[in-house]
């Protein structure tokens, strides 16, 4: 049978090792897609590397639009990154009639309702399994596999650089800027970590998600954004104390006032699997009502465990390449038709429960009125932890957690508890999440 070509746009690491894996596991790919699959043309600016790495066996040339526009080729694999030079690449492959398969994911979650739209006028499939917590294959499971429920939240480890550097400052008690450079030394961080360590890279990958789960558009810009650069080491080892791991996790949730789309530290339950995921590793856990708490972990980033997800998702399209487009699985799970526009809840409106450090004065009716303020503010206490104050100390931590509440009531109460006068400096606030 004729095989299928590829055009691969970008040969570095995750291009070169789908090259690799395509060509290893050339016999066991055709045996489950039913034809080859092969890549007939490579771009990258750096030919030399394209050479060496496909041994001459392929096409090479440093002008991607070529290749998306080559007669020759059936699906284009976009893996060069970024958005603009990548959207205008996508959309002119889609114009061409092409299907595209790409890993890209501030792409979609930044263009993904233009990108989808222009698919399906044209009938061609868009794939993206690799966009989200690499070799893990949650979007399948979202898209497919979880059909029948009605999902209800989403909550995720999909940043494997910041679950490294979280493990780490549990694990030995360093600073944050101390295990940063340890990150870049041993490759898990780029030279400027802001994407990954601010909390965007995981905020794309939860805008994919949340629109697959829910049937809504793409709403990156619309989520709530929190980092992990300002954690203090205090905090990782205060909620070790009280039972709970601190994780960067991505979380969306259906409510009857919208859906939440927020990326923040969050204590999660030390006995939670979710909780106990560690290194540089994904996790995923989403909560449908039919089939209850599903959980979904594996390496989220790297040459081959991407690669993985970019060869399934070649496979996916190679055996739909013939079929129907009105019978094919719609891009974000729902039908394009019965899409929806669901409004995103501001964060001040989002319910849940809080971590919150004081230090304050050591010295009688603190306490008390701290908890007088947080009582006016509607917010019930569930744990307290107050730090013995060290010889010579005048001052110590007083470590709370709270009952579920809205953002806006804790926003207040802090407010209120900071222009005490025996409060010093201001209060730690991070959230908690039962994950039940």
């Amino acid at each position: 049978m004729k095989p299928i070509n590829v055009g691969l746009l970008g040969i570095g690491t995750v291009g070169g090792g789908t090259y690799s894996v395509l060509k290893r596991n050339a016999e066991e790919i055709t045996r489950r897609a039913g034809r080859p699959i092969q890549v007939s043309i490579v771009a990258d600016r750096n030919l030399e590397r394209v050479r060496q790495l496909t041994g001459g066996t392929c096409r090479a040339t440093d002008d991607a639009y070529a290749v998306v526009a080559d007669p020759d080729v059936d699906i284009i694999v976009e893996l060069i990154g970024g958005c603009e030079l990548a959207r205008a690449l996508v959309l002119r492959a889609i114009d061409h009639g092409k299907h595209v398969v790409t890993a890209n994911k501030a792409l979609l979650a930044k263009h993904g309702n233009e990108i989808f739209a222009a698919a399906q006028k044209k009938g061609v499939m868009v794939a993206f399994e690799g966009a989200v917590a690499g070799g893990i294959p949650i979007i399948k499971a979202l898209r497919e596999g979880l059909t029948a429920n009605r999902i209800e939240w989403i909550a995720g480890i999909i940043n494997g650089t910041t679950n490294f550097i979280l493990s780490e400052m549990r694990d030995k008690g360093l600073p944050f800027a101390t295990v940063l450079k340890e990150a870049q030394r041993l490759g898990y961080a780029e030279a400027d970590p802001a994407f990954d360590v601010d909390g965007v890279d995981a905020a794309h990958k939860l805008s994919i998600m949340s629109a697959i789960a829910f049937g809504n558009s793409m709403s990156f810009d619309q989520a709530y954004i929190e980092g992990i650069s300002q954690l203090d080491a205090a905090d990782i080892r205060y909620a070790e104390q009280l039972g709970y791991r601190i994780k960067l996790l991505g979380i969306t949730k259906r409510t009857a006032d919208g859906v939440e789309l927020r990326v923040h530290p969050t204590l999660i339950p030390a006995k939670r699997l979710i909780a106990n995921v560690e290194g540089a590793m994904n996790a995923v856990l989403v909560k449908g009502d039919a089939v209850g708490a599903t959980l979904y972990y594996g390496k989220g980033a790297g040459a081959e465990p991407t690669a993985s997800a970019v060869i399934a998702d070649l496979v996916d399209v190679t055996r739909m390449h013939t079929a129907d487009p009105e019978h094919r699985v719609p891009h974000l799970a729902f039908q394009p038709d019965a899409m929806v526009d669901l409004a995103i809840l501001p964060m001040a409106d989002v319910v849940t429960s809080y971590y919150l450090r004081l230090r304050v004065d050591d010295r009688p009716g603190v306490l008390a009125d701290v908890t007088r303020i947080l009582a006016d503010d509607g917010i019930s206490i569930v744990a307290m932890m107050q730090r013995e104050p060290g010889e010579g100390e005048e001052q110590t931590d007083i470590i709370m957690l709270t009952h579920k509440t809205r953002e806006r009531n804790i926003d207040a109460a802090i407010g209120g508890i900071e222009a005490l006068s025996a409060v010093k400096g201001k209060i730690i606030r991070l959230r908690l999440e039962e994950l039940l």
